[in-house]
């Protein structure tokens, strides 16, 4: 009996890859981990410290130090841009594929019909050059100006004024017409739908949208569930293992991104309760697959809050200090990231980083993994682990870290 924990410290960067100068040169100098320690010369993360986080950034800072016994590596990303949606996707082995982009304003005529046909009042509401949606005077639907434009349509809602089932209701109807990757549907508590009006914005190529952060939408009572498009879970290991009568827990907002019928998941936001609940069932589970995202990093990204950042950290780092505890015999725990979001680049979107490899267990090797060309590896691995079948992308990298028994 046996289990495989992956924690993703949403958005947590070790340096802009090769390819940014081209693809994303706003990107270009990111590094998400590296400048929050610059900025923060009081922040210690003694666990990721000791899981080798110093080893894989190449430089000792604020007193943290490599250490020669940790098992680390690094990964590029294979999905284009730098995305929440689809680096889960590609944890979890699939292969990504050049997203289809475009703004709401291709769709919003068929998207207001269906949502008036179905009973609910709907109106255009005016920008300075495009319009987007507002129903029931509680939500309105837009293009996502925080991730790279046209990856995704936003249902921003005031959950005082419309239930989130409601909401999920209304992102579903959008989701039968919308062909971007995700329709993401969330809300907050204590915001009107003027706060939400009031944080409107308009970019270049036709786009409008919703300055979520700006809109006070995280800040209470935060709901979120994304609806995501052209994602083949059967060949994902989170599926494979299930088929094979495997537990399989997602927890945070991978659970809301990947598709897990027969597992158990548990969406949460708060970083102190979602890793704590992790730990609980790594307590009880003997045998599956647990992978958890850490969110609050990544909306600290968009906030360009640093200290906010620092301080997500610090839990996260605390307890998952706890989870080490958990972890026994053939056990293994790896901590990894699934893009960058650096909060001194100049601006609230993803950065597009390498990410940590972190591997902890009591028999894994001492060493350096190398660096994968693909999250991929991290799902490939895992099934290799269970001795399961592949999921479509990816190489496991299960015989750099298992100590032989030999």
């Amino acid at each position: 009996m046996k289990k495989f924990i992956v924690i993703v410290l949403d958005g947590f960067g070790i340096g802009e890859m090769d390819d940014v100068k081209v693809t994303r040169p706003q990107d270009i100098n990111s590094n998400t981990c590296l400048h929050i320690l610059e900025r923060r010369k009081d922040l210690k993360l003694p666990v990721l410290e000791k899981l080798g986080l110093m080893n894989i950034l190449g430089e000792e800072i604020n007193e943290m130090k490599v250490n020669p016994k940790a098992t680390y590596g690094k990964a590029n990303l294979t999905h284009f841009g730098a995305d929440t949606f689809f680096g889960h996707q590609e944890i979890m082995g699939t292969k990504p594929k050049m997203p289809f982009r475009e703004p709401i304003k291709n769709k919003i005529d068929e998207i207001y019909k269906a949502i008036k046909d179905a009973g609910y009042k709907v109106e255009y509401k005016k920008g300075k050059k495009e319009k987007y949606l507002v129903v029931e005077d509680a939500l309105t639907i837009a293009d996502n100006i925080e991730c790279d434009l046209g990856q995704a349509f936003n249902i921003t809602s005031a959950l005082d004024l419309i239930p989130f089932s409601k909401v999920l209701e209304v992102g579903h109807i959008v989701r039968s017409i919308a062909t971007v990757p995700r329709v993401i549907t969330f809300g907050g508590k204590g915001i009107t739908l003027e706060d939400i009006l009031n944080a409107e914005e308009e970019k270049e190529g036709g786009y409008i949208g919703i300055n979520a952060p700006k809109s006070g939408v995280y800040d209470n009572g935060y709901e979120c569930i994304h609806l995501g498009y052209g994602v083949n879970p059967k060949t994902q290991v989170s599926t494979i293992l299930s088929e094979e009568n495997i537990p399989v827990y997602l927890l945070g907002k991978v659970a809301d991104v990947v598709i897990n019928e027969k597992g158990t998941s548990i969406p949460m936001v708060d970083t102190e309760k979602v890793l704590e609940r992790t730990i609980e069932i790594s307590k009880v589970v003997e045998n599956g697959f647990i992978c958890c995202n850490v969110q609050e990093t990544d909306l600290s990204g968009h906030a360009e809050n640093v200290d906010r950042y620092a301080e997500k950290l610090e839990i996260a780092d605390r307890l998952i200090g706890e989870l080490t505890d958990t972890i026994h015999g053939d056990d293994i725990l790896l901590v990894m990231a699934d893009h960058g979001n650096d909060p001194t680049i100049g601006h609230s979107k993803h950065t597009r980083e390498m990410v940590p490899l972190m591997i902890y267990g009591e028999n894994i090797k001492e060493g350096f993994v190398g660096i994968r060309e693909t999250l991929s590896d991290v799902g490939a691995t895992v099934a290799d682990y269970f001795k399961v079948k592949s999921p479509e992308n990816g190489t496991s990298f299960l015989d750099k870290i298992l100590l032989s028994k030999e």
